[in-house]
Order: structure tokens, then sequence, then C-alpha cells
């Protein structure tokens, strides 16, 4: 499987570079994810520019994704999905549970808000 990983300060930038995630690469695409999450990052965007086509085996990926970068108060971002990969999270009924933006901007936005909320209930709880 080919992709970038571009690492910011606050999260992750993941983009595959495949048009399709497929039952073939989604175990490689588990594994890198969850490779990043072991690393230390909490927040993560997967730039879906490149991917036109997803099975339920990269469905299934990308919801281990969002399991895991969750689970201690992070996020999991899908942005610049195709129409066609969007179709398909909307008929999983995935739509309420992913994370979905237009843009990277949008995704960064996203990230640094969910940061700060984060922030300001770690602060309440201390009172």
């Amino acid at each position: 499987m080919k992709y970038t990983v571009d690492k910011k300060e606050q999260y992750v930038v993941f983009t595959p570079l495949e048009e399709k995630l497929d039952s073939s690469l989604s175990p490689k695409l588990k594994s890198e994810l969850l490779t990043v999450h072991a690393e230390g990052y909490n927040n993560l965007i997967i730039d879906m520019s490149q991917v036109k086509y997803v099975d339920s085996s990269g469905l299934s990926a990308l919801l281990v994704g969002n399991r895991e970068f969750s689970r201690n108060g992070g996020i999991f971002i899908i942005a610049t999905p195709h129409e066609h990969v969007i179709k398909l999270i909307k008929i999983s009924m995935l739509d309420k549970v992913f994370n979905i933006v237009d843009s990277l901007e949008e995704a960064a936005e996203a990230i640094f808000i969910h940061e700060i909320d984060g922030k300001e209930e770690e602060d309440g709880e201390e009172d």
C-alpha cells in the first residue's frame, strides 16, 4: 500500500495513494493507522482525495482507526472523500459515526476546536 504521512504538532495527515481501499489493502491500512496511534498521536486526518472506491473491508479499517483515535479523547477525521465513497458511507449509515469534512483546512480546524474543547473539560474537572 502506498501512502504518505505528514506529522504535524497536534495531528497526523495520513494520505492513502491508492484508488481502491478494498480487502487487499485494508489489513495494511489498519496496521498503519494503529502504528501512527501507537507513536503517541491522538488526532488523525485521513486524506481520502486519491481514493475513488472503498468496500466493506475498507470501511472496517476506517472504523478501527476511528475507534482507536477516539478512545483516549482524540479525533479521527475523514477529509476530501470522493462522492462515491460518501455514498457508500451513507448507505452503511456510518455518516453518523465518522467525522467527515470537505477539505484539509476544515479538518485541521476541527482538530483545533476539539483540542480546545478537551482542554476546557480538563480545566473544569479540576475545580
